[in-house]
């Protein structure tokens, strides 16, 4: 695993207090930008209170917290990936629009607490802020446009969850040519070890590169 860190971008996705999908720019050791993207941290995802929250998505909130500090020590752009829905459901996915709609506050509804990112996460001036309403962080937004404005050809994911939000945007990544693609292993999550690992598995197979935080946080540009 060779990243230039000046090319590359940090992705945390979907790290919100919302969480029923729990789902940086510098030079990597190849000489190329890496991205960074941190995929929905948000408290809907996370926190015990709320209907959608997975499992086990609070366990990485240390290390999707250190991968951000590693990455901003790097200079890697961090790209933070949320979902932020119109209060009556008229953006979601026709499976969930039940869940919006007057008198309801679905998943992740702009402006409620269930879409902020949990507590130790922080959007900074420096950083690019992505609202999606699908699971891949490239479907209907303007997230390639901006990596390649930037020069990004490697991308670093984490965040939840991994068979929706963290596979769908990696896949996609793949099939736009990002040069490099790293998946955290334990800076993501799934409802369960078990299809986490086999979607782990699936992306490796694509050349996607799985280390541990600890291995990425000491690999050398």
């Amino acid at each position: 695993m060779a990243e230039n860190w000046n090319r590359t971008a940090l992705l945390v996705i979907d790290m919100q207090v919302l969480t029923y999908l729990l789902t940086f720019q510098c030079h990597n050791v190849f000489g190329e930008i890496e991205d960074s993207l941190s995929l929905s941290l948000q408290k809907d995802f996370i926190e015990d209170w709320s209907p959608v929250a997975l499992k086990g998505a609070k366990e990485i909130v240390p290390n999707v917290i250190k991968a951000v500090e590693v990455a901003r020590q790097r200079g890697i752009l961090i790209v933070w990936v949320v979902r932020e829905h119109d209060p009556l459901g008229r953006d979601v996915e026709v499976f969930r629009r039940h869940e919006y709609g007057p008198g309801k506050v679905g998943p992740a509804s702009k402006g409620s607490v269930g879409a902020e990112l949990v507590d130790g996460l922080v959007i900074k001036e420096e950083d690019y802020k992505l609202v999606k309403t699908r699971f891949s962080a490239f479907f209907a937004t303007n997230l390639h446009s901006v990596l390649q404005g930037t020069e990004i050809n490697s991308l670093v994911v984490t965040g939840i969850q991994t068979p929706n939000c963290i596979r769908q945007t990696v896949f996609d990544a793949v099939a736009l040519d990002y040069q490099h693609v790293t998946v955290i292993v334990d800076a993501t999550a799934a409802a369960t070890p078990d299809v986490h690992r086999a979607n782990m598995f699936d992306m490796k197979n694509v050349g996607v590169a799985t280390p541990i935080l600890k291995e990425w946080s000491e690999s050398k540009a």
